[in-house]
């Protein structure tokens, strides 16, 4: 092996052990500044163009979920969580109650009536 191919394994290693030894904690302060978009979807319906077209001032749309039921709240599209809408300040706001991991739910709050 020449000394260039041994300099250079010995740099790989040395990174990875940098990398594995840093604690969760530094990896997360790390991505903490990333912007992402965090989106809450009340519900959805599928519509032909012609009907979206009759849309006026006025028309309700009616949406698939029921008024009890939990909303979905996505980042960057990709569902984290369920919530319901609460108001803040004369705003909307989302009340976490449900933590969702791959596609299951990891923690659920009790919901407030």
């Amino acid at each position: 092996m020449n000394d260039m191919t041994h300099d250079s394994e010995m740099l790989d290693a040395a990174t990875r052990t940098d990398i594995d030894g840093a604690s969760s904690q530094d990896h997360y302060r790390f991505l903490s500044d990333i912007k992402v978009r965090l989106s809450v979807e009340v519900g959805n319906v599928s519509m032909t163009i012609s009907e979206i077209m009759d849309l006026r001032e006025g028309s309700v749309v009616e949406l698939d979920r029921q008024v009890d039921q939990l909303i979905d709240i996505n980042v960057n599209g990709t569902l984290v969580a369920r919530g319901e809408v609460v108001p803040v300040k004369n705003k909307f706001g989302v009340r976490i109650a449900e933590i969702v991991s791959n596609g299951m739910t990891r923690a659920r709050v009790e919901r407030r009536n």
